[in-house]
């Protein structure tokens, strides 16, 4: 792809987020109800392409049993309150009422606490006896002193997340996690992220990971590209990251799922993301506007709580509805952040696409007035895309 001189001596490639692109639609249609969303990865199926983020104002072990009832699977942060406390939920109210000056600092006063292992278990089980597939989340730091508990609590899916996750991390003090090491020698299924590039992607694939999650700041609670200046916008990250995933499974026979991490909050987003050539989307904002939510309209990031460099904010996200209206409806908005994986199914049978995989062959345009053409009644009133 031809590079942008920025300056003398440095040049670099142009990027495209959401916003600037469209998905066309093609010569044949279909009907939605034929459309087949679900996902498979490792040995476990979903009705639904979605994981949810592992945020605590997005998952706990409740919102987590509901989301495997819809036919997703909620990710629980193992490093949040729900393994530092053995019943946080008064803090959670506490965070829904404090100050926008004053949220940080008393959140890395509760995220203090130290983690438990016996409630990193217990959460576990949790998941586990209510049927559903369990998936939880730790961090690189932390994830060789919680390994045991998690695989003898029979944890099915594995998320090893940080901001950026690499498979080569270089130390002077401590010794790094062996991403490749910890999944042979633990056999549990395992995704890792979040990377943003072509090379680090692939490098994540060569561990053996199941999956790899794409995105680097861009989600409505996360601050890293203000505090740190990294990110590669979501739509050009992703079809990077494919790019890898078509290459590894060129030299290896092995299919390494792309679920794109942040960035979304319609319908159009996740339609875009697969059509980018996700397999799966992780959310987090929409969710927590459900009910069900630990603090519902409250969303905070995995770093908010940093206790010398906080790379998150808590930030308010409306109320909308059950986390079966947001996933699949009814709506009762017109601005599309209802009914997220109904307007997959129809975007794709718009395309005339059949299953997610067909659709990440859809035709994709750059279109910068995408969201303002024609849209002005709607912009100045403030309602459906004008918001």
């Amino acid at each position: 792809m031809a590079e942008v001189e920025i300056g003398i001596g440095k040049s670099g490639r142009r990027a495209y987020g959401f916003d600037d692109i469209a998905i066309v639609p093609s010569r044949r249609t279909r009907d939605p109800e034929d459309v087949d969303i679900s996902w498979e990865i490792d040995a476990y199926r979903f009705d639904l392409p979605v994981l949810g983020s592992a945020m605590d104002g997005v998952v706990s072990p409740r919102t987590a049993i509901e989301l495997g009832r819809l036919g997703g699977a909620g990710v629980l942060n193992l490093e949040g309150l729900w393994t530092r406390y053995e019943d946080p939920m008064p803090l959670f109210a506490e965070i829904m009422e404090l100050d926008n000056d004053k949220a940080t600092a008393r959140m890395q006063q509760m995220y203090e606490e130290p983690i438990k292992l016996e409630l990193v278990s217990q959460r576990i089980r949790e998941l586990n006896d209510a049927g559903i597939t369990s998936a939880a989340s730790v961090t690189p730091q932390r994830t060789g002193w919680m390994a045991k508990a998690i695989a003898d609590a029979g944890l099915n899916i594995l998320v090893v997340q940080g901001t950026v996750v690499s498979a080569e991390h270089v130390s002077k003090t401590v010794e790094p996690l062996n991403l490749k090491q910890f999944i042979r020698e633990y056999d549990i299924p395992t995704i890792v992220g979040g990377c943003a590039s072509y090379q680090a992607g692939l490098h994540l694939m060569r561990t053996g990971a199941i999956g790899v999650l794409v995105g680097v700041g861009p989600g409505n609670a996360c601050t890293t590209r203000g505090v740190l200046g990294l990110g590669v916008p979501q739509a050009t990250a992703i079809a990077d990251v494919a790019g890898a995933r078509m290459r590894h499974l060129d030299e290896t026979g092995v299919y390494v799922h792309v679920i794109a991490d942040g960035g979304m909050s319609k319908g159009g987003d996740v339609s875009k993301a697969i059509a980018c050539g996700a397999d799966a989307v992780m959310l987090g904002s929409p969710l927590s506007s459900a009910v069900e939510a630990p603090a519902p309209g409250n969303h905070w990031g995995m770093a908010t709580f940093h206790p010398t460099l906080p790379r998150g904010t808590r930030v308010k996200t409306q109320v909308r509805g059950s986390l079966e209206e947001i996933l699949l409806g009814p709506a009762h908005q017109n601005d599309g952040r209802m009914n997220l994986f109904g307007a997959l199914r129809t975007s794709m049978a718009t395309c005339g696409y059949e299953t997610v995989k067909e659709f990440q062959k859809a035709e994709v345009m750059v279109a910068p007035s995408l969201q303002t053409e024609g849209k002005d009644l709607q912009r100045s009133q403030g309602v459906g895309m004008g918001h």
